[in-house]
Formats: C-alpha cells, sequence, structure tokens
C-alpha cells in the first residue's frame, strides 16, 4: 500500500480524492470488470457525467467505502 495520498483523476487535478467511479466499458471489459477513477468533490459530477453517456459508470462511492470494500487501499486502475 502506497501512502501516498490518492488524487482526482481529472486533467491536471492535483486535489485529494473523495470519491471512486467504478466504471467498465463493455465492448473492452467482461461485465464484472470494474475500471476505476478518482474524483475530488469539484470533479465527481463531471467525471459521473463524462461516464454516464457513455454507458459505461456502474457505481460511485466515497474512497473510504471502495477501500474498506476492496480490503487492499488501491482504488485507481483507470
Amino acid at each position: 500500500m502506497s501512502d501516498e495520498t490518492p488524487i482526482c483523476s481529472a486533467k491536471g487535478c492535483r486535489a485529494s480524492a473523495v470519491w471512486v467511479l467504478a466504471w467498465n466499458n463493455p465492448k473492452l471489459h467482461t461485465p464484472d470488470r470494474r475500471k476505476t477513477w478518482l474524483a475530488c468533490e469539484e470533479h465527481r459530477e463531471h467525471l459521473s457525467q463524462f461516464l454516464g453517456v457513455r454507458g459505461f459508470l456502474k457505481d460511485v462511492v466515497t474512497l473510504d467505502d471502495w477501500e474498506q470494500q476492496s480490503g487492499d487501499g488501491s482504488a485507481a486502475d483507470g
């Protein structure tokens, strides 16, 4: 596990991540695969809309909840 603070996935943003946006591109990924983007409060809605209009967005949860669910503390693989 890294000691680095997770940061927002929005281009150019260096703010701390608060949200995990779980997504999947059905043309590339199996239905159970979840890629993730991290988002700060400011960019959560924008990133959610970007994924949503493409039909990719599957779930939005807090970073704390995601880390508790995954058990390994890693979130961004996107």
